[in-house]
C-alpha cells in the first residue's frame, strides 16, 4: 500500500530508524525535527499518517497534535504519538488531544507496521468521502468543511463481547461516564444474532474468549454487510500482539491491552465513536444535499448541472481509455399538447413514466438527466457505434410502442425524437458534444419526429433494429 508518512522527532537517529523501517515497507517518508516544521509539512504535503514524537523542545507533540486536529482541513489525518513515556495519564492525554494511537519506545515493529497499515486504510476510505464533500462544496451544496473532533462522543451504542464478569462490569461502568448504551454478550453466536437486528456504534471484542477465537469473530464481523463499517476495538494481552496485528490487518480499528485502563478505554472508544459519526455525517450530508442540488425533484433523474459536471469527467476519461461514448438528446414530441389536452398533473405523470422507460432500457452505469421541460439527455460511456444506434432506436420504440396510462386518462400516445452523436477519445468540450447532438435532434424533429438521427449516420431505420431489440442485453 503506497502512502506518505511524516516522521517527526527531534533526535535524528530516531528519525533515521523509523524512516528505514517504513521505507523497507515501501512507504514514502517525509521528516521533520520540530513541531513548527511538522505543522508546515502537514499543511503543505498532506501526508496519509503522522508519526509524532511527544517530547520535543519548544512545541511538544501534544500541542502539535492538538493544532492538527483543530484544523478542519487536516483533522482527518491520523496521528500516532511515539514516546518513551509510560504513564497512563500521558497516553490518555495524547488520545484526548486527537491522536489515533500512542506507541511506547522501544517500538514493537509488529505493532507499528500493523498500526500504520490500518490507519492508512482508514484514512484513504475517509478521503473518498472528503472528495465527495469537496465536490458538493464546489457546487455550492455544502458551505463549510467538517471536523472529526467536533463530533459528539457520548450516548453511543456499544456491544461488548467479553466472557469475564469482572471485565464486563469494568467496561460497563467506564462507558457509563459518557451515558453509553452498553450491551454485553459472551460469545460469537449471540453477537451475530444481536448485530443482525440491532445497530451499534462500536464493537469491543475480547481476543481471549473461552472456547472460541475472538479474532475469527472479528473477521466474521468485518465480512458481514451490516457490521463491516462498525469500528472494532480489540482487547488482548501483551502476548497477543501478533494476533492484534492480524486483527488490524483484517479491518479492526483499534486495540487496548490488559489490564484495561479505564481512562484509556474511554478515550479510545470516544475516538472511534467520533470517527464513525463523522463519516456517517459526511455520507448523509453529501447524499442528501447533492440529491437536492443535482437531481430533478419531479422525475428523480439528475439535472443539467450534474450532467455537465459528469460529462466533463467522462470526456477526460475517454481520452485516457481511448474509448468512445455516445450523447443522446431526447425530446418528447408535442408535449405542450399533452398539457393542454390532459392538464399539467397528467403531464407530470407522463414525464415520470417517460423517465422510468428510459432508465429501464439502459445499463446501470449509463446516465440519464432531465435538462428541463420535456428534454432529456442520455450518456452511454464505453459504447460501440453499432450498440449506440441500437440503444437509441430501442429508447424511441420503448416510448412509442406502449401508450401511457395516467390518472384519469388511459392510452395516451407519446412519441419521442432523439438526436445523437458518437464521441471519440480526442479532446472535446461538453458544450461542443451537446451542440452536436442538439443539431441531430433538430434534424429528427424537422424530419417528422418519432425518429432517431445519429451524426454521420442520419435517420435510423427502425426495421434494421427490430431483431436487435428482441435480443438486447442491457
Amino acid at each position: 500500500m503506497s502512502a506518505r508518512v511524516l516522521v517527526v522527532d527531534d533526535i535524528l537517529p530516531n528519525v533515521k530508524l523509523l524512516e528505514a523501517k517504513l521505507t523497507s515497507e515501501y512507504y514514502d517518508v517525509l521528516t521533520a525535527t520540530n513541531g513548527k516544521e511538522a505543522l508546515e509539512k502537514v499543511a503543505a504535503e498532506s501526508p496519509d499518517l503522522v508519526l509524532l514524537d511527544v517530547m520535543m523542545p519548544g512545541m511538544d507533540g501534544f500541542e502539535v497534535c492538538t493544532r492538527i486536529k483543530q484544523n478542519p482541513a487536516l483533522a482527518h489525518i491520523p496521528v500516532v504519538m511515539v514516546t518513551a513515556l509510560t504513564d497512563a495519564e500521558d497516553k490518555v492525554r495524547g488520545l484526548e488531544s486527537g491522536a489515533d494511537d500512542f506507541l511506547s519506545k522501544p517500538i514493537n515493529d509488529i505493532a507499528l507496521m500493523a498500526r500504520v497499515r490500518s490507519l492508512v486504510r482508514l484514512k484513504m476510505a475517509l478521503d473518498e468521502w472528503r472528495v465527495r464533500e469537496n465536490t458538493a462544496n464546489q457546487l455550492g451544496v455544502v458551505e463549510k468543511q467538517s471536523n472529526v473532533m467536533m463530533e459528539s462522543a457520548d450516548k453511543a451504542r456499544v456491544l461488548v463481547v467479553e466472557d469475564k464478569n469482572f471485565e464486563q462490569r469494568k467496561i460497563q461502568e467506564t462507558l457509563q461516564r459518557d451515558q453509553d448504551d452498553v450491551t454485553v454478550t459472551e460469545n460469537g453466536a449471540k453477537t451475530m444474532e444481536l448485530v443482525a437486528t440491532q445497530e451499534f456504534d462500536v464493537l469491543i471484542v475480547s481476543l481471549n474468549l473461552a472456547g472460541e477465537d475472538g479474532l475469527r469473530l472479528c473477521s466474521h464481523l468485518k465480512s458481514n454487510e451490516r457490521t463491516r463499517s462498525i469500528p472494532i476495538v480489540m482487547i488482548g494481552g501483551e502476548e497477543d500482539m501478533p494476533r492484534i496485528a492480524h486483527g488490524l490487518e483484517i479491518g479492526a480499528h483499534d486495540y487496548i491491552l490488559r489490564p484495561v485502563d479505564r481512562n484509556e478505554l474511554l478515550a479510545r472508544v470516544r475516538t472511534q465513536v467520533r470517527r464513525k459519526r463523522f463519516q456517517e455525517r459526511l455520507r448523509s450530508t453529501y447524499e442528501i444535499s447533492l440529491s437536492m442540488a443535482l437531481t430533478d425533484s419531479l422525475t428523480g433523474l439528475y439535472n443539467r448541472r450534474y450532467l455537465e459536471v459528469h460529462l466533463e469527467k467522462l470526456l477526460l476519461k475517454n481520452q485516457e481509455s481511448k474509448k468512445s461514448l455516445a450523447v443522446l438528446l431526447v425530446d418528447i414530441d408535442h408535449f405542450k399538447q399533452v398539457n393542454d389536452k390532459y392538464g399539467h398533473t397528467a403531464g407530470d405523470e407522463v414525464l415520470q413514466i417517460f423517465s422510468q422507460r428510459l432508465l429501464g432500457n439502459l445499463r446501470s452505469f449509463d446516465l440519464v438527466a432531465r435538462l428541463g421541460g420535456e428534454e432529456f439527455a442520455v450518456i452511454l460511456p464505453d459504447v460501440s457505434e453499432q450498440r449506440a444506434w441500437m440503444v437509441g432506436e430501442r429508447l424511441r420504440a420503448s416510448i412509442s410502442d406502449v401508450a401511457f396510462n395516467v390518472t384519469g386518462h388511459e392510452g395516451i400516445a407519446i412519441t419521442t425524437s432523439i438526436g445523437a452523436a458518437l464521441i471519440d477519445h480526442n479532446q472535446h468540450t461538453k458544450h461542443e458534444v451537446l451542440e452536436r447532438a442538439d443539431k441531430c435532434l433538430y434534424e429528427a424533429k424537422k424530419g417528422g419526429r418519432n425518429a432517431v438521427v445519429f451524426e454521420g449516420k442520419g435517420k435510423l431505420n427502425p426495421d434494421e433494429f427490430k431483431e436487435a431489440q428482441r435480443q438486447f442485453i442491457s
